[in-house]
């Protein structure tokens, strides 16, 4: 059944609609009934006029070549960081506001980079016209470590990422899936390496991007300085390593963190079971801890084998899991296009003044 619409809801476009990203966007648009006027897909010229079922209605997908931004109220931006560096301008000139997920604007101090319930305040403060996503990972970690900054204080942080395979979309997905499939019919067989070179199949990567002159990757770099931009704390000792593992969905980190003052177990279960998006999960029961296929809700982040720090009580470690297409990546998106849309209206608003 196709909802009634109003005025005032967003025509909204979306840029790589027929991603890995760019689906689960649309599933949870479905989901939570988000309101809109009008959705325009758009994707690359080989998906363009596929069908794609949206909230009662098919709608067909754009060739984003000779797609014309006119008229758009929201642009979310699902696809690469290329995509949106030369498009966003585009959306930006016919007055869309921008929602990008890319990571192409997440170092640019005049965009805000915005974590929900962390710094969303920056865009009540100031209606932004484009407002960038910080990668999955970096969103429970600010949640985190914004909470703890305000419990206990943070003296350092040091993490470790096991990253799936559909980090990197559909093409990541089917290249484990193949590779999978062929060393289980003959060990000894040449496994694709397009996506991931060494081959994924049952491997483990020690790094989850290209790797940097600094000898980081571009993964671990961006981690990095997106929680020191998102907490306000430049000089932030974070050291990250990112892993990838040949899981097909869902993310998983180890966590360590320093603290100011001493920590005491209960207190600091209290604290992560207050916030927000999070479960945790209390490993007294054999086999509790969260993993990929176990942790349940896809839309919350899941911390389990939480303990405090064995040789300094000035310390806790844990294991986070969480679904990075839908906790660490729709879900996120569209908290911060609600928030940012009726920023912008609010703003609009208040410069029409009393009518």
């Amino acid at each position: 059944m196709v909802r009634a619409q109003r005025p005032t809801d967003p025509c909204v476009v979306l840029v790589g609609a027929t991603g890995a990203l760019g689906v689960t966007v649309l599933e949870m648009i479905g989901e939570h009934r988000m309101r809109y006027r009008e959705i325009r897909l758009v994707a690359s010229a080989r998906s363009a006029g596929r069908e794609i079922p949206v909230g009662g209605r098919t709608e067909t997908v754009h060739d984003l070549e000779d797609f014309d931004f006119e008229g758009a109220d929201l642009v979310l931006f699902c696809a690469g960081e290329a995509v949106s560096r030369r498009w966003v301008p585009v959306a930006m000139a016919e007055g869309a506001l921008v929602v990008d997920a890319s990571g192409a604007f997440s170092s640019n101090p005049e965009i805000p980079l915005v974590v929900p319930s962390v710094n969303d305040c920056l865009l009540a403060e100031s209606p932004a016209e484009v407002v960038a996503v910080p990668s999955g990972m970096t969103v429970p970690l600010t949640v985190l470590l914004h909470a703890v900054e305000g419990w206990r204080g943070v003296r350092q942080v040091v993490m470790s990422t096991y990253e799936s395979a559909s980090g990197l979309g559909h093409q990541g997905v089917e290249e484990l899936l193949e590779g999978s499939e062929l060393t289980l019919c003959d060990p000894g067989s040449e496994l694709p390496a397009d996506r991931f070179r060494p081959a994924l199949a049952f491997n483990v990567l020690p790094a989850a991007d290209r790797l940097l002159e600094n000898g980081a990757s571009r993964q671990e770099e961006r981690l990095v300085q997106e929680t020191q931009r998102v907490l306000g704390m430049p000089d932030a000792d974070v050291a990250v390593t990112c892993v990838r593992v040949p899981v097909v969905s869902g993310h998983g980190a180890t966590l360590f963190v320093e603290t100011d003052d001493p920590v005491d177990r209960p207190g600091l279960m209290e604290l992560l079971a207050s916030l927000p998006g999070f479960t945790v999960h209390d490993e007294e029961a054999p086999g509790s801890a969260p993993t990929p296929l176990t942790a349940g809700d896809p839309d919350r982040f899941h911390v389990g084998r939480v303990r405090v720090s064995p040789r300094s009580s000035r310390g806790f470690l844990l294991w986070l899991v969480f679904d990075n297409l839908r906790a660490g990546g729709a879900s996120t998106l569209l908290w911060i296009a609600r928030i940012a849309l009726a920023s912008r209206a609010s703003g609009e608003r208040l410069k029409s003044g009393p009518r």
